[in-house]
C-alpha cells in the first residue's frame, strides 16, 4: 500500500499548528475527519505519531522523525506548483505577507501592486513571534519582523532601523518635555505590548539593563490597543519612532539614553526563495531602498 498523501497532509498541519482543532481550520475539514486520518495513519504502521492530552499535542520520536520528512515533502510541492506557475506571466497569483508593522511594508506593497494588478496581495498583521510561525507554517509567502533573526532558513533583508520612543496622553505630566530617561520609566505605570511582541521584549531588555524596574499597568494585545489606552491614560507606551504616527491625543518623548533600535527586517523561507513572485518582490524593495 502507497503512504496516503490525504493522510500525510492531515498529520503535517496538526504538527505546525500544535493542534488538532487548529489544523482542521487550516484544512478546511472537520476536527474529527482530521483526526481520523492521523489515527489511521497510526493504525496502519502500528505507531504512534502523537501525544495527546486535553490541551496539548506533542509529536513522539516517530513524529519528530516524520515531520523532518513532511516539511521537506510539502516543501518539494510547493516548489513544483511555483515551477509550473513561473513559466506563467505574473498576471495572476497570490502573495501574502505577514508583517508585525504594516506602515513600514505598504509603501513596497503598493509599488507592487501597480506593477502586477492581477496579483492577489494579502497583508496580515501580528507581532513577530506569530509572524514567524505563519512563515514556518507555510502561512504566508513573505514576512516582517521587528528585529533582526540569524536562522539559516530564512533570507533576509533590512528595511530600517529606528530609535524607541515613549509616548503619554496630552494631559500626562510629561506631555510638556521634550524628552525622558530610562530612569524616568521605573516603577512608572506602563501599558505593555503582549508577550511575543518585539516591542515589550526590547523595553525589558533595556530596563533589565540598566537595572530598573518595570511597573506594569496593564497588558493589551496590539499596536492599536496600546495607542488607545495610553490616549485615555492607562499609562506611559513605548513604540518604535516611525509607528507613532499623527495623533492629537499624544505626545512621543525620545528616550535619550536607550540604546535599543527596532530594526525591521523582510524574510521569506529560504527554501522558497527562487520562487518568481518572490524574487520579483524583493527585487522591487532592494530597487526601492536604492534610490
Amino acid at each position: 500500500m502507497t503512504i496516503s498523501h490525504t493522510q500525510l497532509k492531515a498529520f503535517h498541519a496538526v504538527a505546525v499548528n500544535g493542534s488538532f482543532t487548529r489544523a482542521a481550520e487550516q484544512l478546511c475539514l472537520s476536527q474529527p475527519a482530521v483526526s481520523d486520518q492521523v489515527r489511521k495513519l497510526e493504525d496502519y504502521y502500528g505507531v504512534m505519531v502523537f501525544y495527546r492530552d486535553k490541551r496539548l499535542v506533542r509529536l513522539t520520536e516517530v513524529g519528530e522523525r516524520l515531520f523532518g520528512l513532511t516539511r521537506r515533502l510539502f516543501d518539494i510541492s510547493v516548489d513544483a506548483h511555483d515551477m509550473l506557475m513561473d513559466y506563467r506571466i505574473l498576471s495572476t497569483g497570490t502573495l501574502h505577507l505577514a508583517v508585525d508593522a504594516p506602515v513600514h511594508v505598504l509603501p513596497y506593497v503598493a509599488r507592487f501592486c501597480s506593477r502586477f494588478p492581477g496579483i492577489d496581495v494579502k497583508v496580515e498583521t501580528a507581532n513577530t513571534d506569530e509572524v514567524l510561525q505563519r512563515l514556518f507554517g507555510h502561512q504566508a509567502d513573505i514576512a516582517l519582523l521587528g528585529r533582526t533573526i540569524e536562522d539559516e532558513r530564512l533570507l533576509s533583508l533590512p528595511l530600517r532601523s529606528d530609535p524607541m520612543l515613549a509616548f503619554v496622553a496630552l494631559d500626562h505630566p510629561w506631555a510638556q518635555r521634550e524628552s525622558i530617561s530610562l530612569r524616568d520609566l521605573h516603577d512608572t505605570p506602563m501599558v505593555l505590548r503582549e508577550k511575543g511582541s518585539v516591542t515589550r521584549l526590547c523595553l525589558e531588555e533595556e530596563m533589565a539593563t540598566a537595572g530598573l524596574h518595570i511597573r506594569k499597568a496593564i497588558e493589551v494585545d496590539g499596536r492599536e490597543a496600546a495607542r488607545e489606552a495610553v490616549a485615555i491614560g492607562m499609562g506611559v507606551g513605548v513604540v518604535s519612532a516611525t509607528e507613532l504616527g499623527f495623533d492629537s491625543r499624544l505626545r512621543g518623548l525620545p528616550i535619550v539614553d536607550c540604546r535599543r533600535r527596532f530594526t525591521e527586517t523582510l524574510v521569506c523561507l529560504r527554501a522558497q526563495s527562487s520562487r518568481r513572485i518572490l524574487t520579483t518582490f524583493f527585487d522591487m524593495v532592494r530597487e526601492r531602498l536604492a534610490e
